[in-house]
């Protein structure tokens, strides 16, 4: 299962889904997990999106495209997300995760590997069955 986390330095879940212009990707296995690619939308912030907020159908059209490219990801983690942004992407079947505060993309899939073998809530569970 892959899992992205919105980063502005690839070590931290430390970025708003609008606003980050890379996200991590890794793959969770019951083995372990490891770093697949960096996949990058930005040089920085991704200014295509937030230039486009407020703009309607251009702004959706940016979201959308992001949210295409992160599909095959059943586990987003970010600092924030807007409504519509979540719904995108619960409609794809992916979760966002949010984070109170910026923390280490390893902590986060230690947490993540911990829990999955220990006691996975519903929709962790159906995440992984779903490969």
């Amino acid at each position: 299962m892959k899992i992205a986390f919105a980063t502005t330095d690839g070590v931290m879940v430390d970025e708003h889904f609008g606003r980050a212009g890379m996200f991590a990707v890794y793959e969770l296995t019951n083995e372990g997990y490891k770093f697949l690619e960096m996949r990058k939308f930005a040089d920085g912030r991704d200014t295509a999106v937030e230039g486009t907020k407020g703009m309607g159908r251009a702004h959706d059209e940016k979201v959308q495209d992001k949210t295409d490219k992160l599909a095959d990801c059943k586990i987003i983690y970010l600092t924030e997300i807007g409504g519509p942004s979540a719904a995108r992407l619960a409609r794809k079947g992916i979760m966002p995760v949010k984070v109170k505060e910026a923390v280490s993309i390893e902590e986060s899939m230690r947490k993540l590997m911990e829990t999955a073998h220990t006691s996975p809530p519903i929709w962790l569970k159906k995440a992984m069955g779903s490969k």
